[in-house]
Order: structure tokens, then sequence, then C-alpha cells
């Protein structure tokens, strides 16, 4: 899928968030800020480390490249819920997101939020490897880390704990940034966090291998991953972006490689899924389309007797966003027809379909895969947004409604249904949807702004609208008041 809305770019284009921020924060809850003030928590408790989670969230949401791919979404969330079912200590539903950044790097932090570059894919070698690090992030988030680092320090003044929340938060996104603010307040409690986070690293790398080895995936991965670390180190000035907030002394290589040898060594098979997600993101994210061309062609090239089936992918996605549409449904088509149920392959069908001008060809498509899997992300939202191509506004607000039943806080679907409200001229809706998204990010008072606007679109005799209107003005208002007080 891939969307040209103009609504989305303005949204991007107006957020710059300073405060500390989360994931959708819904206007319809009376939530409440923990009280972090001045002064070190005693602890730390589950409702407060959520609420600083969907708090970080809402900022990365305003000042990171979030990447709103579905069926990379689907992929991601899907590989990342199998190694939490297998997981110990698990205390809150977890939810996983891209980043758009080529650097080796993925954080977790309060709340079960985890974090993945785009690079970590890109340079993953196989699915465990890339697995290993999501099982390392979620023993993170289990055995509490970043908590614990919190409580240590109650008994230095040194730092604010909003001030290290700040630090952590910068860290994980940005990891040079977040190094020197702690650099900067040159303390025991600074010094005491790096050993902290030393031990940490080590219960993750053993708890994380475990998760690992339950659901499914090599547990020699684990180890595999940090000698490719290890061996980027040699070889450049700056280490990769993962080892910033990942210490990684030549003891934690050997203690892992140690450790995987208590698991049974053997072979697992080729995940064609993470081949196609690898793919995706190379040819989508990490190159332009015409040197990504040049680079799927070599590759099939020099694999001529392996399976290229995920290379062609990359190719087909390459040609499809250079407009060279002929070459791209050779490709593409011969995809779908060996595998007509795969979502990847559905998606760039989709995108394909919409670039030969045949959206309605593309909901019709869509409408029959809809009827047997209905709420799938990746087949519901391609559905709303050839709809929308299509002009067909009323199928398109109708798939997001019902979507948005089943996920409420989906941040693609509400700005697909506020874009939706946009064609219909339907300027209260409009208004309305917008302020949602807007408070997805944080950003309150523009929310509140979209109601007040909403407003003035609503009839005078529609008052239980207009109550309802005023009631979302006033929670804002106070929304913004909460997230002030950090």
């Amino acid at each position: 899928m891939r969307l040209k809305s103009a609504f989305i770019t303005a949204i991007s284009a107006l957020l710059t968030i300073s405060v500390l921020s989360s994931e959708p924060l819904k206007a319809q809850t009376n939530f409440k800020l923990p009280d972090l003030g001045t002064s070190a928590l005693q602890a730390l408790p589950l409702e407060k480390e959520q609420a600083i989670g969907e708090v970080m969230m809402m900022q990365i949401r305003g000042s990171s490249p979030v990447i709103s791919d579905p069926v990379l979404d689907e992929y991601l969330t899907t590989l990342g819920r199998k190694l939490v079912a297998n997981a110990n200590d698990v205390r809150f539903p977890f939810s996983f997101f891209w980043i758009n950044n080529p650097e080796i790097n993925a954080f977790a932090f309060y709340g079960g939020h985890v974090g993945v570059h785009t690079g970590l894919m890109a340079q993953s070698d196989n699915e465990s490897q890339f697995a290993s690090v999501l099982g390392h992030e979620i023993a993170h988030v289990t055995q509490r880390h970043l908590a614990r680092r919190i409580q240590q320090q109650q008994d230095n003044n040194a730092l604010t704990i909003a001030g290290m929340i700040a630090g952590i938060l910068a860290t994980v996104v940005s990891p040079d940034a977040g190094i020197a603010i702690i650099s900067a307040n040159q303390t025991q409690a600074a010094f005491s966090q790096l050993t902290h986070s030393r031990s940490a690293e080590q219960e993750a790398d053993r708890i994380g291998m475990q998760t690992l080895n339950n659901a499914g995936f090599d547990p020699y991965a684990s180890s595999e991953f940090l000698t490719k670390l290890a061996a980027q180190i040699r070889y450049k000035y700056q280490p990769p972006a993962f080892l910033l907030t990942h210490p990684l002394p030549e003891s934690r290589v050997s203690d892992v490689r140690l450790r995987a040898q208590q698991y049974e060594k053997r072979q697992y098979p080729t995940s064609l899924e993470f081949n196609l997600a690898k793919s995706r993101v190379v040819a989508r994210y990490h190159h332009k389309p015409k040197d990504a061309e040049n680079l799927f062609r070599k590759l099939i090239k020099e694999n001529s007797f392996y399976n290229t089936t995920a290379l062609k992918y990359g190719l087909g996605i390459s040609l499809l966003d250079q407009k060279k549409l002929d070459g791209a449904a050779e490709i593409l088509e011969e995809l779908l027809a060996s595998d007509p149920k795969n979502l990847f392959y559905i998606d760039t069908h989709t995108d394909l379909l919409i670039a030969q001008e045949k959206a309605d060809e593309a909901v019709k498509f869509l409408a029959n895969l809809h009827h047997n899997r209905p709420n799938n992300q990746v087949i519901t939202l391609n559905y709303a947004n050839a709809a929308l191509e299509a002009k067909q506004y009323p199928v398109a607000e109708q798939l997001l409604k019902s979507f948005l039943l089943e996920k409420p806080d989906h941040n693609l679907a509400k700005q697909l249904l506020a874009d939706t409200y946009k064609k219909q001229d339907n300027l209260a809706a409009y208004h309305e949807a917008n302020a949602d998204v807007l408070a997805q990010y944080g950003a309150y008072l523009k929310a509140a702004d979209e109601v007040q606007k909403a407003l003035n679109f609503v009839e005078p005799q529609e008052r239980v609208k207009q109550q309802r209107l005023k009631a979302l003005l006033t929670q804002y208002r106070q929304m913004q008041k909460e997230l002030a007080r950090l």
C-alpha cells in the first residue's frame, strides 16, 4: 500500500513536539499522567510504567520517521506476538513499530513498546537473527530494566526522574543524542546507570535466547548477530547505533556463544515472509527506485541457481515505484498467481492496479478477499484506499469505521478516515477526525483547534453533536494541561 494522501503529508509537517510523549492517548478516557516531579520514585507501578510508555510513544510519533506500512506492520506484529507468547513475566500487551532508519538498532521502553529500525531488517541474514534482537528487547521489558534504572536513582538527586526519562527517550531513538545527555551529567548516578545496563544486557541475553528457542527460532542466531556487530566495530570509527545503548564487551559475545551450546544444533527452514519483508525494506525505504532496480537485477543474476522469489518481489516494487508498469506487472502478477493469499503480493498488486488507473478493479479484487478475511489490516486498509481512489467514499467510510471498532488506536486507519470525510466534503466529521489524529501525536492544542473548527460546521439543531464536541474540546484542553506537567 502506497499512500498519496496530501492530508497525511500535512499532518507530518505540522508536528514538532518538545515534551515527552506516546502511543495514542484516547480522548475518550480520563487518563492521568503519573506525578514524576523532581524527586525520585520509591517504585514504578505497572500502571505508571504504561502511562510513561504512552507519553514516550507520542513523542516518537511526533518527532521520528515512524513507518505506516500495513504489510510490514503485519509481519513485525505477528513475529513479535509469537515471541511474546513464548516469554515469561509478560505483564501487559506489547506493541511493535518501525522506524525508517538504515542504522542497525532496536529499542524497548516502558509499557511494552518495541521500536525496530529498518536497518536491522536489512542487515539481518535470516529471520532467527532478526527475531533474536526482538527477543532481547522483549526481555528488557519483561524484566523491567528501565524501571529498575529509575528506582536506582532514588538515592541520588543529581538527575531528576523527568530528566532521566528524557535521556532514556533520546538514547533509544537517537543514541548519539542520548549519550550526550548522560555524559553532560558526569555523576555517580550516570556511572551506575552504565554498570546496571551491562548486567541488564547479560540478563536480556539469557532470557531472550530462551524465548527465541521456545518460539521455534535458532538460539545460535543470537551469537551470530552479536559476532556480526563485533566485526563491524573493527572497521568503523563509530559503532552501530545498537551498541551505543547495548554495550558489547568481548566477554558478552563469548558468553552468548557458550550459552547457545546448551541447545541442540539443527537446521531451520528459510522464511519467505522474512525475505519478502527484507526486500520490501531495501526497495522502498533504503534505496531510490532506480538504484533498487539495479541492485535486485544484480542479486537475481548472482543467485540464479537459488530461490529468487523475494528478490523478484523487490525488483517488482522498484519497477512499480518508477512507473515502469509493464515490467512490474509481469513480475507481480506472476508472484500473486503462485500464492494468491500472500499479503505482500496482495498489497503490491493493489498498488499496481491503482497505478494502472484501475481502482475499480482493485476494489473488486479486495472485496472478495475482505469477505474471507474481514478486518485483516493489509486487506482492509488497501481496500479502503482503493475505494478512495475509485471515489467510492461510502465504501471506504464503512470499512474504516468497522476496522476502528476493533482497532481503535490504528493511526493510519484514522488518517484514511479523515481523508475520506474531507473528500465527501463532510467538514464537521473531517475536523473531528483530524483532531483524533493530532491527539495521537500529543498535539492537544491543535486537536482542540480542530474540534473548534468542527463546531463551526454543526447545524444549530444538532444539539447532541454540539454537546459531544464541546465535551471533547474540554477533554483535549485538560489533556494538554496534564502533558504540560512533565
